[in-house]
């Protein structure tokens, strides 16, 4: 029997109320499909940090490392300085797991719950793959003369032939499986970053020419937030590089519905790779029973696709659709209609 093991890393805030409703899926799942799983918890967050000083640790990082997949909750605290804790837990792990590409899917479920006008399920279908370990969020840098009125604070985009060859192999590859127009958009800025893009761009033509049933076109950043609002059928495969791929997922998640249907990865196609909602710690709401699991829940099905369960990961898609279309009345927070405990419950029940 095929046999898993998942590190959970419930985190701060509304973590662990949403990753107990995607493990209550997992076990149904596993169940109705015929797989075996066990897991084991990891303490990090802002309350560890808080408590001891410690972030994530190289002894954590070695009994993460024996797992089949991660699946986090949120990290964020309001007591802990911003930084700390995405630099000191989320960007480790990225990094030190060479976990090279972040996976956003952009699905519309419910045509009714998209803020943008006359748009339905039909348009709202792409995925915006996103360099995950370089660019400016390698943390490179420096302040000259600081805290002077002559004060230079530099951030350097650092950009690698073989990083962003891979995250663009990567990228042509998925387009290819998805099979749906087989079109692959680079999301760039050359008319201005002309270093790190000029790499870019020409990494991408290079590698087009290997995959001739990938359809190419190009867009400027601003362009694709643009047509995000206005014509977001058009997209299919986005490729960008860390920045501009953090910032239009944000948007790609409002225009699928909100955070509370946002699910990601962080995936190293040959070793560990990590699944979590999008949508953050959300410290406002914890305890309250009220956050939508529903992004968690598609982690989890996310992080089944990827060990090879698609079958099981369609189930769970295709119960969260069900449950979006037949009941829910939001995806926000406290206006759902239902308690979190109470959704994860419909869709473990659809499930099975």
């Amino acid at each position: 029997m095929r046999d898993y093991s998942i590190a959970v890393i419930p985190g701060d805030g509304t973590g662990p109320e949403v990753i107990n409703e995607a493990l209550k899926v997992l076990s149904v799942v596993s169940t109705k499909f015929g797989f075996k799983y066990r897991t084991e918890q990891f303490n990090l967050g802002g309350d560890r940090y808080l408590e001891t000083g410690e972030t994530l640790t190289d002894a954590d990082l070695e009994r993460l490392k024996v797992h089949s997949a991660i699946l986090l909750g949120a990290i964020g605290h309001p007591n802990v300085k911003p930084g700390i804790l995405e630099k000191g837990i989320l960007l480790k792990l990225r990094f030190s797991l060479d976990q090279y590409i972040n996976l956003r899917p952009v699905k519309l479920y419910r045509a009714d719950f998209c803020p943008l006008k006359d748009k339905t399920p039909e348009d709202i279908d792409f995925v915006v793959i996103r360099e995950n370990s370089e660019g400016l969020y390698k943390g490179l840098g420096e302040f000259q003369n600081k805290d002077t009125p002559e004060e230079v604070a530099l951030q350097i985009s650092h950009n690698t032939r073989a990083g962003v060859e891979r995250c663009l192999r990567y990228a042509f590859e998925y387009c290819q499986r998805r099979n749906k127009h087989k079109k692959l958009t680079l999301c760039g800025k050359t008319n201005v970053l002309t270093f790190a893009w000029d790499l870019w761009q020409r990494t991408f033509e290079a590698l087009a020419k290997e995959y001739p049933d990938v359809t190419t076109d190009y867009a400027h950043v601003d362009a694709t937030t643009m047509w995000f609002v206005k014509n977001p059928e058009w997209f299919d495969v986005i490729v960008t590089d860390n920045m501009f791929g953090d910032i239009i997922t944000d948007l790609g998640a409002m225009i699928q519905g909100g955070m509370g249907i946002a699910a990601g990865g962080n995936i190293n196609p040959q070793g560990l790779s990590m699944f979590e909602p999008i949508g953050g710690s959300a410290p406002k709401y914890t305890g309250k029973g009220v956050i939508n699991p529903l992004a968690a829940i598609c982690a989890m099905g996310m992080m089944l696709e990827n060990l090879g369960e698609a079958e099981a990961a369609g189930a769970i898609e295709a119960a969260v659709i069900n449950l979006v279309n037949e009941k829910l009345q939001s995806l926000e927070a406290g206006k759902m209609g239902f308690s979190t405990s109470e959704i994860g419950d419909m869709v473990a029940a659809a499930v099975a």
